[in-house]
């Protein structure tokens, strides 16, 4: 643990959806300077992603789906495109990121390689999103997918890769992990 931080108090202010928490922490600035601070963090577990792509035909898997945040946040019909993701729960990453991507793309994939670790929000938000991609083929699919019956409206997007990106410059795909995951193809060239 930090010595410079003192956890004093922490209040849980809601825990109907996730866990929202006031902490009130001491923290040791550089000079040696004690400061007393609060900040509010949401507690929504840690997460992992996915980005499917084809060698082949060049194209990637990608999700649209209803993200109220983003609407009351002036995306003007709230839908969202963004690579497969979901909370871990109780899974291990590589399982929960497996278990997801059947659901909500209907793919069963073989091998997932994990290329890294991020905090999106760490100025709010406690999750660590743990990232992989994976091949596909035709022959994976196993499922129309679509997401959990009665809890997820997912439509699912098959894109010639380099129609993805010029969505992120067009501003179609405004999705960090998705942003992310592309770019990462391109730089690995990957396709």
């Amino acid at each position: 643990m930090n010595p410079r931080v003192r956890i004093q108090k922490t209040e849980i202010l809601s825990d109907n959806w996730y866990v929202l928490k006031k902490i009130t922490y001491d923290y040791q600035t550089k000079s040696g300077t004690w400061t007393q601070q609060n900040r509010e963090a949401y507690d929504r577990g840690n997460g992992a992603t996915i980005l499917l792509y084809n060698k082949n035909s060049k194209t990637v898997i990608l999700t649209r789906q209803f993200r109220l945040p983003t609407y009351v946040n002036g995306n003007t019909d709230g839908m969202l495109i963004e690579s497969c993701a979901g909370l871990l729960d109780l899974d291990n990453p590589e399982d929960c990121i497996r278990k997801e991507t059947e659901e909500e793309t209907g793919f069963t994939l073989k091998e997932v390689k994990k290329i890294m670790e991020v905090y999106m929000s760490p100025g709010s938000v406690t999750e660590l999103v743990y990232f992989f991609i994976a091949e596909y083929s035709n022959e994976m699919k196993t499922s129309t997918g679509g997401g959990l019956v009665g809890h997820e409206d997912i439509e699912v997007l098959e894109l010639p890769f380099e129609r993805a990106l010029e969505m992120i410059e067009t501003g179609e795909i405004k999705d960090g992990k998705t942003i992310l995951l592309l770019h990462y193809l391109r730089l690995h060239q990957v396709l």
